[in-house]
């Protein structure tokens, strides 16, 4: 394993070492350079922060997701000089059966031509018709400019797909009047109209917006950009891997790319400012725009993928399981010191199969069926009461490495406390009512990585509400507790679960690895990602438990929870289903 690493975000010159923004490029001395590099890795047995059952290269960054021949694929972003900012940015390259367990592959792309010479940054895979894949790619050239490449396997016949070449005709596409060579990136997988012609969007910003810059192709090589840009929003900033793509209006399996009639609505995601945003709406193809049911407005209202720490997530349609699925990085909350120390930095998030609701207002997602494998030493628990103030410890399982679905019965909601919530941001309510601040419905849900005196603890909670002719259900993620350690992120996040707690039961599914808490309330209408780093509930010495700190009694109608065995990852080889890891 790589002893240190750095994620590049565009091409804007400053350094970041392991997702966190240390100072600009135009400042970095020598003195600087040694200064992280000096930094010793921590050793295999000291790492109680590197997950289990979560794909964690030692250098990652999300670009193109794939299922080809029978095999899943996952490119990622990487350095391999170092733990510095540097150029030259590659294209890794790992490979599955199932979702789950991972073996690496030669890197697919790396910097050796003028149009990708300072690095290969993001992109997206097409499978074009007769089973072609091709990547399209963002290459920083010899200027610094984004331009976008195209490259095919060398042999479509290998299906792990171990080597790539570059089109000779690259760059395809250079940045238009009007934007400037560092604000051009990311180009989505592409879609097919009724007529033939490719399209695929860019990620841009011009005139004080984030905007999406359609481009079209009858043959995937001369490519033409569309006047008017496919989709703009002011307030907000670069907008880097933006995703299109259809969802199914009475279905929660995927469809392909190319989908657009009747039976979809269309997806537009977009990041930045660390997080992923997304608008469900109505592709017009006649006029190539997309038009969102509620326009993007910069405030807590606009829809997240996930309300915690997700970025730059990426949807392919998998056709051997009829699905969508999105996958995203999830950087760390330490120290750019503590990351270099320990020697890695970022992961993905578990793959989820994502559709939408059946309301047609949002997207759900759920982690891929694949994870249950993992399951192992299952406990339960059924119609357990949780009374004011009461904690009820989840024995028998590894806290520390463990999946819980649980479900809550409140049998009492008329007696709920109002609040008119289109005055409040939900985040800032979970920040300021906190899990030891008692409600009447609530805080009641999880203490994850904790101690079992309670000294560190992650606490996931509802609280309920009545609104005007309405429930409302909140979830939290706290951190305040999390670590006894200094100079981490504990941000609290918080959201709205859309259901009717008169109509279901409050539902949660937590995935706890180590340092990584992914969270789905409401069966996956609200998710929220968090990382942290206990001091103490590390390993065997972590605890779990069920809590209500409410002054209304609450029922956990049913709880299952199990030990997550460890899965293949980092292995090298795979051709002949024998890894070594």
């Amino acid at each position: 394993m790589d002893k240190s690493l750095v994620l590049f975000v565009g091409i804007s010159c400053f350094l970041l070492i392991n997702g966190v923004k240390v100072e600009d490029c135009d400042y970095m001395t020598e003195t600087d350079y040694t200064r992280f590099q000096s930094f010793q890795a921590l050793e295999p047995e000291e790492q109680p922060y590197r997950t289990a059952y979560h794909f964690q290269p030692p250098k990652n960054w999300l670009n193109g997701p794939m299922y080809y021949m029978g095999v899943y694929h996952l490119f990622y972003q990487h350095n391999p000089y170092g733990a510095l900012f540097g150029d030259r940015m590659v294209w890794a390259h790992s490979a599955s059966h199932d979702l789950v367990n991972w073996f690496s592959l030669d890197h697919a792309l790396v910097p050796s031509e003028p149009f990708d010479a300072m690095g290969c940054i993001s992109g997206s895979v097409t499978i074009l018709p007769g089973n072609k894949p091709v990547i399209l790619y963002t290459g920083i050239d010899a200027n610094y400019n984004q331009v976008q490449n195209l490259a095919t396997p060398k042999n479509r016949a290998d299906p792990f797909l171990i080597e790539w070449v570059k089109y000779s005709g690259n760059p395809l596409i250079t940045p238009p009047n009007g934007v400037d060579g560092d604000n051009f990136r990311d180009p989505t997988t592409a879609w097919q109209g009724p007529n033939g012609t490719w399209k695929i969007v860019i990620g841009s910003y011009s005139n004080n917006q984030g905007m999406a810059i359609l481009y079209q192709s009858e043959d995937f090589v001369n490519w033409t950009m569309h006047p008017d840009p496919f989709y703009s929003a002011s307030k907000t900033e670069m907008w880097e891997c933006v995703d299109f793509f259809p969802v199914s209006i009475n279905s929660t399996n995927g469809v392909d790319t190319s989908v657009a009639n009747l039976s979809v609505r269309h997806v537009m995601k977009l990041s930045f400012n660390s997080r992923d945003y997304y608008i469900v709406g109505t592709y017009d193809s006649e006029q190539e725009k997309f038009l969102p049911d509620v326009e993007f407005t910069g405030t807590s209202s606009d829809l997240r993928i996930d309300y915690g720490k997700f970025y730059a997530s990426k949807t392919f349609f998998d056709s051997k399981m009829n699905r969508r699925i999105i996958w995203a990085w999830v950087n760390e909350s330490d120290s750019s010191e503590d990351d270099i120390q320990k020697g890695w930095s970022g992961l993905q998030a578990i793959p989820r199969q994502i559709w939408l609701d059946r309301a047609g207002k949002q997207l759900v997602q759920w982690p891929v069926e694949e994870l249950n494998n993992l399951r192992d030493n299952q406990v339960y628990v059924y119609g357990k009461q949780l009374e004011s103030e009461s904690v009820f410890e989840v024995s028998g399982i590894t806290a520390s490495q463990a999946d819980i679905e649980i479900m809550f019965e409140l049998p009492e909601l008329e007696e709920a406390e109002f609040m008119d919530t289109s005055l409040v941001d939900p985040q800032l309510i979970c920040d300021r009512q906190d899990s030891s601040v008692a409600g009447k419905y609530g805080p009641f849900g999880l203490l994850a990585l904790a101690t079992k005196d309670l000294t560190e603890q992650t606490a996931v909670f509802f609280r309920i509400f009545r609104g005007d002719n309405r429930y409302v259900v909140l979830m939290c993620s706290e951190q305040k507790r999390s670590s006894l350690r200094d100079n981490l992120d504990k941000t609290t996040y918080g959201a709205f679960v859309d259901i009717d707690p008169r109509q279901e039961m409050v539902s949660l599914r937590t995935l706890i690895d180590h340092s990584i808490i992914e969270s789905f309330g409401g069966k996956g209408r609200t998710c929220i990602t968090a990382r942290v780093y206990p001091k103490l509930a590390i390993n065997n010495k972590a605890h779990l438990f069920a809590f209500n700190n409410g002054t209304l009694s609450v029922t956990i109608s049913s709880l299952h929870a199990w030990s997550m065995n460890k899965a293949r990852v980092n292995c090298r080889g795979g051709l002949d289903n024998t890894e070594s890891c």
